[in-house]
């Protein structure tokens, strides 16, 4: 009788996790603990027996996205062509976020400073800084390119809307293309990745028959 209480709890427990970070995404980090708990349709004493406040809550389901940012950027400044590892690194946040992981939140953190990510945030820009720094140097990005631009990019990414993960994935390439190319100094210009049909509207019973986004103008 104790396995399945066991898995119930642990279920729970990946419940509690997956609604808080859609709920800090949706509704910033001042979301109530009692709304966590009515998506996740549980009680808020189920959500206490896991957790024993909210900043431990936020703190565990947001754990992994400072330490994975940060590797993204390391292996950008270990390229030895800078232009080359800011491009990597540009492209590798665009494509997690449209994997689910929400990378922007470990630069931009909305999180509590007890949820202790403030020094991985700190060391992560400063990083970003550096990379921004050499690239620029290069010649190949733009000299009035900040840090800022950057973070705004992420900020910009987070509300694109594809219906399927690999229509995601390839509107995430050609944003990402986008934005490297206005990054860029130079004149070169790439082709760029397929375009991807994305919905303007929501699905709802108010839609027409019209499918193609542009039949809206």
């Amino acid at each position: 009788m104790g396995r399945p209480r066991r898995s119930d709890a642990r279920d729970n427990r990946e419940r509690i996790l997956a609604v808080a970070r859609l709920a800090v995404a949706t509704d910033g980090p001042d979301v109530p603990i009692r709304e966590i708990a009515r998506r996740a349709r549980i009680g808020v004493a189920t959500v206490y027996r896991h957790f024993p406040d909210k900043d431990a809550l936020l703190a565990e389901a947001f754990a992994a996205q400072p330490v994975l940012c940060s590797a993204v950027v390391e292996e950008g400044l270990a390229q030895p062509d800078a232009w080359l590892g800011f491009r990597l690194v540009l492209e590798e946040l665009v494509r997690a976020h449209a994997s689910g992981r929400d990378f922007i939140r470990a630069l931009v953190p909305r999180l509590p400073p007890e949820a202790g990510f403030a020094a991985d945030h700190a060391r992560t820009l400063r990083m970003l800084a550096e990379l921004v720094r050499r690239a620029r140097r290069t010649g190949e990005l733009r000299a009035d390119f900040v840090l800022e631009d950057l973070i705004l990019a992420l900020m910009a990414n987070r509300g694109m809307r594809a219906g399927s993960p690999d229509d995601r994935q390839a509107a995430a390439r050609r944003l990402a293309a986008l934005m490297i190319q206005s990054f860029r100094a130079g004149p070169e210009r790439a082709p760029l990745p397929p375009a991807v049909r994305l919905p303007l509207r929501p699905a709802g019973p108010e839609r027409t028959r019209r499918e193609h986004p542009l039949d809206l103008f």
